[in-house]
């Protein structure tokens, strides 16, 4: 029986052996040949590039060709010749290579110098390759110096590295420096094929492009990887088989996500992840291959960038598609949320919660835009079947005036009582919300389609289940019956304002919530400065206001945006500065310049038995 032929790797089998066999580098290839025709060789070159692109590779088909006998029309190597031969059988005395990672020392490049003295048997040039050449000592690197300047005129030296910036400047200014670049998806996935064809291996594009994409540029990964889904799919190459050998999540799962996203469909990308999740997949993972197909959809949202998509020609018609029928600012939101995930993803202990968040935050993006406003306002209320009553229970540190509260009848319990006569806001600052038929968590913030229904009768009441309930208060905007561009939750409010009505706004702010101590006095002794027609600035005395205000900013800001009509007002506040030197003051200086000038702060702080620090 004839012995077996031995087994050999695709990256050694397909390595090439020419410049037309060089995959993704044509320029560079065609430059080289072209410098060979010419006989203008220089006495040392660089190659530089990221992993697996063909330095290596190109510079023996250089060092062969240079000194083949009888090279070709088109500036190959003849592959007959006894220098070719010799090259091809690994015994040619033409070429030396050695691997600076492991030979980086100074003796080493001694060695070298040495062998450089010794001319060539057969053939033109003594080549010396010195692969991953950044790995050379600093005082290699000086002992090389002198010999790779001036070196005998039948040498040529040519260095290869992934990392050009740690290769020292007199280096490289002794060198004619080439640079590879990554090679393209098509151009790998088109290799992949021919080598498929050579290997009577069944293969489908979609599979090698998946191959493609995982080598991550790098032809030699690319091959190490067809190597070892041929051998667990048994020789038969699908795209299913390649996503399962590879552990890739299949990118129609982030299609199928941004779909849902665009259509606001909350449940869906919910089951979406969940689907992934069960397949095994790590959610940060997940995350980060949506934030990588968003950033791809962005790109390839503009015809002029669609060029920075690394991925197959088919793959992309999908992504223009997708791309178009989602607005420009949606990538920039859906990016900056996706990385807010990825930050804090490390730092969660729900995990699962938090990756849900984000897909609910997406799905809300094209919703209609509401204004600004904050949780902490949102009424729960409390209904009690029996009597057909509700109350509301206010939020932490909302505060209303208890003469604007319905009296509690004397059929309510006693805790509704009590609930009916706290201080709350008022319900026309609140923006609208999810009914009860719609979850929150599904539903996000709009406006309601119909007025509320009218509170529970006590007839109606009996045939319910007794007890408390919490639910969601659903609150109708304003809206001019009379103006329907009002009437849709598209548009945004922009009324005119005046200074006064501004401060009437502040003011009414001011009295409905005195439990805010700090940001109360701040807000009394304050001044608005109106720097445009929407945008007012605050200077403050202290820090600690300036906190205040940051800390309260979004309900202060909802508060006024509600009450003037406007969903453009915006504020901002600076520290104070002293007038004399122009800088800010130490903070004790300046708490104790406030603590004197207003005398409700003293009293505040005395009473806390503070001390200034």
């Amino acid at each position: 029986m004839a012995e077996s032929q031995q087994y050999i790797v695709s990256a050694r089998k397909y390595r090439p052996a020419t410049f037309a066999s060089v995959v993704g580098q044509k320029a560079l290839t065609q430059t080289l040949k072209n410098a060979i025709g010419s006989r203008r060789l220089a006495q040392a070159y660089l190659f530089t590039g990221p992993r697996g692109v063909g330095k290596t590779s190109c510079a023996r088909i250089f060092a062969k060709t240079i000194n083949c006998l009888n090279p070709t029309s088109d500036g190959e190597a003849c592959g007959k010749c006894e220098s070719c031969r010799a090259v091809d059988e690994g015994n040619s005395f033409n070429i030396i290579e050695l691997d600076a990672a492991s030979n980086n020392s100074v003796d080493n490049i001694r060695s070298l110098t040495e062998q450089v003295k010794i001319a060539p048997q057969v053939g033109a040039y003594r080549v010396f390759i010195i692969d991953e050449v950044h790995m050379l000592s600093a005082a290699a690197f000086n002992a090389f110096l002198k010999t790779l300047e001036e070196p005998p005129s039948y040498v040529i030296f040519i260095l290869a590295t992934t990392e050009k910036q740690k290769v020292i400047p007199t280096i490289l200014s002794r060198c004619q420096i080439y640079d590879f670049k990554r090679i393209t998806i098509d151009d790998m996935v088109d290799h992949l094929e021919y080598v498929a064809s050579q290997e009577g291996i069944s293969a489908e594009r979609e599979a090698l492009a998946v191959i493609a994409l995982k080598a991550d540029g790098a032809m030699r990964d690319a091959l190490s990887i067809f190597d070892q889904v041929a051998a667990s799919s048994d020789g038969n190459i699908t795209y299913r088989a390649a996503l399962d050998s590879l552990n890739v999540l299949d990118y129609d799962y982030y299609f199928r996500i941004i779909d849902a996203a665009r259509q606001g469909d909350v449940p869906a990308a919910l089951l979406i992840y969940n689907e992934i999740r069960e397949k095994g997949f790590d959610s940060l993972f997940f995350v980060n291959g949506l934030a990588s197909h968003v950033r791809d959809l962005m790109v390839a949202a503009d015809p002029r960038s669609v060029g920075l998509l690394e991925t197959s020609r088919e793959i992309e018609k999908r992504y223009v598609e997708q791309a178009a029928t989602l607005p420009v600012e949606w990538y920039y939101t859906a990016l900056k949320i996706l990385n807010d995930c990825d930050v804090q993803y490390r730092t969660t202990s729900g995990k699962r919660l938090l990756v849900e968040l984000g897909l609910i935050r997406l799905c809300q993006l094209l919703k209609p835009a509401t204004p600004p406003f904050d949780m902490a306002d949102r009424k729960v209320e409390l209904r009690d079947p029996a009597v057909g009553q509700r109350s509301c229970l206010p939020s932490e540190g909302s505060t209303r005036p208890a003469s604007r509260q319905a009296a509690p009848t004397a059929a309510q319990p006693t805790a509704a009582a009590h609930v009916a006569t706290q201080p709350q806001p008022t319900s026309d600052a609140l923006p609208p919300v999810a009914t009860e038929s719609s979850p929150a968590y599904i539903r996000g913030p709009q406006a309601p389609s119909a007025p509320v229904a009218a509170p529970v009768s006590a007839a109606q009441a009996d045939g319910q289940h007794r007890g408390m309930r919490l639910k969601v208060h659903t609150v109708k905007l304003a809206q001019d019956a009379g103006d329907a561009s009002r009437a849709s939750s598209l548009e945004r409010r922009r009324s005119p304002f005046s200074d006064d009505a501004f401060m009437s706004a502040w003011n009414e702010f001011v009295a409905s919530n005195p439990s805010l101590h700090i940001l109360v006095n701040a807000m009394r002794t304050s001044r608005p400065v109106r720097e445009s027609e929407e945008s007012f600035g605050i200077v403050v005395a202290h820090p600690a206001q300036q906190q205040a205000f940051e800390l309260s900013m979004s309900r202060l800001v909802g508060f006024l945006r509600q009450r003037l009509d406007n969903d453009f007002l915006t504020i901002h506040t600076e520290l104070a500065r002293d007038e004399a030197s122009g800088r800010e003051l130490p903070a004790r200086e300046f708490l104790k310049s406030v603590v004197e000038k207003n005398e409700a702060l003293g009293a505040f702080l005395r009473d806390f038995d503070a001390e200034l620090c």
